[in-house]
């Protein structure tokens, strides 16, 4: 038998796919040898960060051993890249926004890419959100993240056909698309299942159409429905009525109390959750001995221990980290279909919700 290991006692390099004779190895040579992802050799061999020193001398000694010499075409389609990614998020000032474009930029950095970010102030109609998006791709950017719980996936698959994109945070299933999201209906029970085991048995739910928000309407009707399985009378408030902000909190309490023997109340966010705290703090209602108070989203500075909020807290690092990959993967060309990617949260249980 013929002894295959070469003079220097290493052993040969083994290739990704047997090759023709002569044929020069190719990057994803490399990647098998070296054990690593595509672009893993590509962030490693063009020194972009993000890359474990460790895993760049891995990834330098197999492409020595095969002799790989990157293409002078791919040098150059790389020097005219931009390596950046295209965000846009509804409103950057509210809490569930910000944390979910921090994880964003994180990740982002982690792939050696930086992030152009286009907001709104919570007050973008959709006709606002449609050109800021447009505003992201004429920066040519490489790929595109949309995290809005208002924009129809219509005005959003017309970008995602022209570069790879991605929409976050909100529940969506469009065959042509990929998603990354928390299981908004899978919360919305679990946290109706959790008052209702407290004992309530007249909750009042606010709820949200589609139209105003894909994800608050997801949840807030998942609560609702689950309370009246539970054999729970549910009252409903619109939160469409509400007027922009938050000023129709005091509103929306009035409407609870109004209705008689609530005992609990399920607000679609956090800070919805507040609000309403705080109206029931200006009329003398005791939260939790005489009105129990859910939130949804769990996100800092609500779930301080000082305030002690009840709430079902959405996993945004894991969103923010798997939205990216997702986006960069499809840049790479490691990604070639679509999916859609649900996340279970975690109850947090808190101070304003008590048993009766």
């Amino acid at each position: 038998m013929r002894d295959e290991t070469p003079d220097d006692g290493r052993p040969p390099a083994r290739a990704a796919t047997p090759r023709q004779a002569g044929a020069a190895p190719t990057i994803h040579d490399v990647a098998a040898a070296a054990g690593v992802s595509k672009s893993v050799v590509s962030r490693a061999l063009s020194g972009a960060s993000g890359v474990a020193a460790h895993t760049v001398d891995r990834v330098r000694r197999a492409a020595t051993e095969l002799g790989y010499v990157a293409n002078a075409h791919a040098r150059g389609m790389s020097a005219h890249r931009s390596h950046t990614l295209g965000v846009f998020v509804r409103d950057a000032a509210t809490p569930f926004y910000g944390h979910l474009l921090t994880a964003f930029q994180e990740q982002a950095a982690a792939r050696g890419y930086r992030v152009v970010t286009a907001t709104g102030a919570g007050s973008f109609s959709v006709d606002d959100e449609r050109r800021a998006l447009e505003t992201l791709v004429a920066l040519r950017v490489e790929g595109l993240i949309v995290c809005s719980g208002a924009l129809p996936v219509e005005d959003i698959t017309p970008f995602a056909r022209r570069i790879p994109a991605v929409v976050a945070g909100r529940p969506e299933e469009d065959p042509t698309i990929s998603s990354v999201y928390c299981d908004e209906v899978g919360g919305g029970r679990a946290l109706a299942d959790h008052v209702a085991d407290l004992g309530h048995r007249r909750v009042a739910v606010m709820t949200f159409t589609p139209v105003s928000s894909i994800t608050q309407s997801r949840r807030t009707h998942a609560m609702a429905e689950r309370l009246r399985e539970r054999g729970v009378h549910v009252v409903t408030l619109s939160g469409d009525d509400a007027g922009p902000g938050f000023d129709g909190a005091d509103a929306i309490v009035a409407g609870v109390l109004g209705a008689g023997g609530v005992t609990a109340f399920m607000a679609p966010s956090d800070a919805w959750a507040v609000a309403a705290l705080e109206a029931l703090r200006v009329r003398g209602v005791a939260v939790p001995s005489e009105m129990s108070v859910t939130g949804y989203d769990g996100v800092t500075p609500f779930m301080t221990s000082l305030l002690g909020l009840t709430s079902w807290r959405q996993p945004l690092r894991t969103i923010g980290r798997l939205s990216v990959d997702a986006v960069v993967d499809q840049i790479d060309g490691l990604a070639t279909t679509v999916t859609h990617h649900a996340i279970d949260g975690e109850l947090v249980p808190g101070r304003t919700a008590a048993a009766l």
